[in-house]
């Protein structure tokens, strides 16, 4: 079995990887398994070091894992260089605040003594995508090791340079060999490592159908899953909405990283009374985003594979077929690499590809509404809940409506959604269950234990 990187700017090979067969990947379990072991009892403060020394060697080769993202991903290298110190941000969160969430928690009872203790399960499995190579992995991994459980990554296929890159950063902030491994295997064999006693649990960010894929497994098995899927984000614009900030943030949040990220925006629900003015405004800014080569400074390089380049383009096509009207964009330029300009359709309805699917590329659907009650429904007019957004200078009606009204795992008011190391992150419906980041996050892949002595 043998996988590529291409680098999606040129269209040629980085290079072939060959993976490993049935007897390596039981010998990696079985390494991880006795490094959890050893890892579980470590004292919480110091198995903080090793994070805080993460950060550490992050930021120390910040600018060629930078450099290596932008390689086997293609975006922008001002966007790697974020995404590596993310990263060391997110290492430092768990260091510091790791031990204190994982502490023993007596709770008054009639007993002389009881308590909470947060326990580690074992090896925990992560199946990670491409388009956030380092964040995303990180995001699993830190939490999961922390909480005193081990952790191997398969990570996708086009990006096995940087989940090498990955496991050398653990090598080099000095973790005990076997809590972290590497993976270079195929997805056929994943039922397999599902299936092995050591592993405890399985945490996959992906597409709606590997995340029922499994979901299945890990039901079979009874080992608990965390499925962080697909999204087709709402955004709200209200008549009251300051529109340069709204505009902002609206084209920041659909381009970063070529539109290829879950919790971006992808549909546009927007006042009439102020649709045409928004749209104007909307087109004029999505227009003078550059795109290029991502070593340069530019705002959106080529898309990471062809497949997924020439699929948001075939969307685009059966969505004006449909009715939608082409403002921007919407053809493949004449260049080597896998490019796609920023697009924009409007008058997009429920029913029209470009509303019903998530469209993971540099493609909004702008659509107006007429009352309060529209707008929520046309929001809710989908099978994701991942995130969503609203726009107003009415700050309790918003709150009220993002509390009650918005069904979805996080919403953002007059500001685009992202992930925070303090705040949970997940979807509901379509877009996965359980949670990553926080408290909450940690506490996925643990015993969560009661001790009671009369």
């Amino acid at each position: 079995m043998k996988l590529e990187s291409i680098n999606p700017a040129t269209g040629e090979r980085i290079q072939t990887f060959e993976g490993i067969n049935r007897k390596e990947i039981i010998d990696k379990i079985e390494k991880g398994h006795h490094a959890h072991m050893e890892w579980r009892l470590l004292y919480l403060y110091t198995r903080a070091k090793y994070l805080k020394k993460t950060a550490a060697v992050l930021r120390e080769q910040k600018d060629e894992l930078a450099r290596l993202i932008t390689l086997e991903v293609g975006k922008p290298l001002t966007q790697s260089l974020a995404e590596v110190e993310k990263c060391a941000v997110l290492a430092e969160y768990y260091a510091t605040n790791g031990p204190i969430f994982l502490e023993d928690k007596e709770v008054k009872t009639e007993a002389s003594k009881s308590y909470i203790t947060i326990q580690p399960l074992g090896i925990i499995l992560g199946i990670m995508p491409w388009n956030f190579p380092l964040w995303q992995a990180f995001r699993f991994a830190l939490p999961v090791i922390m909480a005193g459980n081990s952790v191997l990554l398969k990570h996708a296929p086009n990006v096995l340079k940087c989940a090498q890159a990955i496991e050398k950063i653990f090598v080099d902030s000095g973790f005990p060999q076997g809590v972290f491994q590497n993976l270079i295997i195929n997805v056929d064999q994943v039922p397999f490592i599902i299936e092995n006693k050591f592993v405890q649990g399985v945490s996959l960010t992906g597409s709606e159908a590997a995340g029922k894929a499994v979901a299945q497994l890990a039901g079979k098995n009874l080992k608990p899953s965390v499925l962080e899927l697909g999204g087709s984000d709402p955004y709200v614009v209200f008549q009251d909405a300051d529109l340069e900030q709204t505009v902002e943030s609206c084209v920041t949040s659909r381009l970063v990283n070529c539109g290829q990220t879950c919790v971006s925006a992808k549909r546009f629900i927007v006042d009439e009374k102020i649709y045409p003015l928004f749209l104007e405004m909307f087109i004029e800014k999505m227009k003078s985003k550059q795109m290029g080569d991502p070593n340069d400074e530019v705002d959106l390089g080529p898309m990471a594979r062809k497949d997924l380049r020439d699929q948001i383009h075939t969307q685009v096509e059966r969505s004006v077929s449909e009715g939608a009207k082409l403002e921007l964009g919407g053809k493949i330029p004449d260049k080597k690499g896998y490019y796609y300009p920023p697009t924009i359709l409007s008058d997009v309805k429920p029913g029209m590809t470009a509303w019903d699917e998530e469209t993971f590329g540099p493609v909004a659907a702008v659509t107006p509404f007429t009352t309060e009650l529209e707008a929520v429904r046309l929001a809710q007019l989908t099978n994701y809940g991942l995130g969503a957004a609203l726009f107003s200078k009415d700050l309790d009606r918003m709150e009220k409506l993002a509390k009650y009204k918005i069904l979805a795992g996080s919403v953002f008011i007059n500001d685009f959604v992202k992930s925070d190391p303090r705040l949970p992150f997940g979807g509901i419906k379509s877009s996965g269950f359980g949670r990553e980041l926080s408290e909450y996050g940690m506490l996925e892949f643990a015993n969560v234990k009661t001790i009671y002595i009369k």
